[in-house]
């Protein structure tokens, strides 16, 4: 498979700066088509104003997010403007309580979908719906671009998140033209459990499926040493050079992982590379 169709969504010119970058890039270097959404976002929350106000405030909060995503709409042709690649630009507005269904309707029928980091400051709510309404409802893999990073034209290392779920394993099957492409893979495995079905040899079956398809990897078994996953698999990448962090996403409920955290949103908030996910 190859990624042919890749999509990102502009909000901020200054927050959205790597994942755009990294967007051109896997359009250039796959010659792909790049998909661009500016995107203008109405957070008001109706309920609260007095009586009579609303039709007013809806129709004032509308129109800004329209000037934002015609701004952002600009910024967008005049970088893409000479590009080597085939690209298009969509401007749209929405209210808070309808982006989930609008990002799933323009992601669905992509095969990469590249997004900023949806934690952070200056971030909204609107970006951690983003980034769950491509991977849930638009069933489409996600790359998160951490501020200040970036995606070289070619990866070298790659690191691998294997904890022997489904939602691991489609992001490997999802990812395999990048990793068929690395010139390192490294399968990260964090605290394997003891009774269960791979305790002989963890990620010995993983390794022969990236092997049929041209991938030698190297298994790494990790005790946790840290509290948290993301920080021991965030050290893992750094010691290897890693160009990108492949991983399921949400092997818990959303609901749960942003009440009591997870691997998932833990990594979205500290992660320094680039991270490939999938559900």
């Amino acid at each position: 498979m190859d990624y042919k169709t890749i999509t990102t969504v502009l909000t901020d010119e200054n927050m959205c700066d790597a994942s755009f970058k990294a967007a051109q890039t896997l359009a250039r270097t796959n010659e792909a088509h790049l998909n661009t959404l500016c995107l203008g976002v109405d957070h008001s929350q109706q309920g609260v104003y007095y009586a009579g106000a609303s039709a007013m405030m809806i129709q004032d909060n509308l129109t800004m997010a329209r000037d934002a995503a015609a701004e952002m709409e600009d910024y967008a042709r005049k970088t893409l403007s000479g590009a080597t690649f085939d690209w298009s630009v969509t401007c749209l507005s929405s209210q808070m309580v309808a982006l989930n269904g609008l990002i799933a309707h323009h992601t669905r029928f992509a095969d990469l979908v590249v997004l900023p980091r949806p934690y952070g400051e200056g971030r909204g709510h609107d970006a951690e719906a983003t980034v769950e309404a491509a991977l849930f409802n638009g069933s489409a893999p996600v790359i998160i671009m951490p501020d200040g990073s970036a995606l070289p034209e070619t990866l070298e290392n790659v690191v691998v998140a294997w904890n022997e779920s489904a939602e691991a394993l489609r992001a490997i099957r999802l990812a395999m033209p990048f990793l068929q492409r690395a010139r390192n893979v490294y399968i990260a495995i964090i605290d394997p459990p003891s009774h269960g079905p791979e305790r002989s040899d963890p990620g010995g079956a993983l390794s022969q499926m990236l092997s049929r398809h041209g991938v030698r990897a190297e298994v790494t078994v990790m005790a946790r040493t840290l509290p948290r996953v993301s920080d021991i698999l965030n050290r893992h990448a750094r010691d290897k050079d890693a160009d990108l962090i492949v991983m399921g996403a949400y092997g818990h409920s959303r609901f749960r992982e942003s009440i009591m955290g997870g691997a998932t949103r833990h990594m979205l908030e500290v992660a320094a590379k680039p991270v490939f996910l999938a559900h």
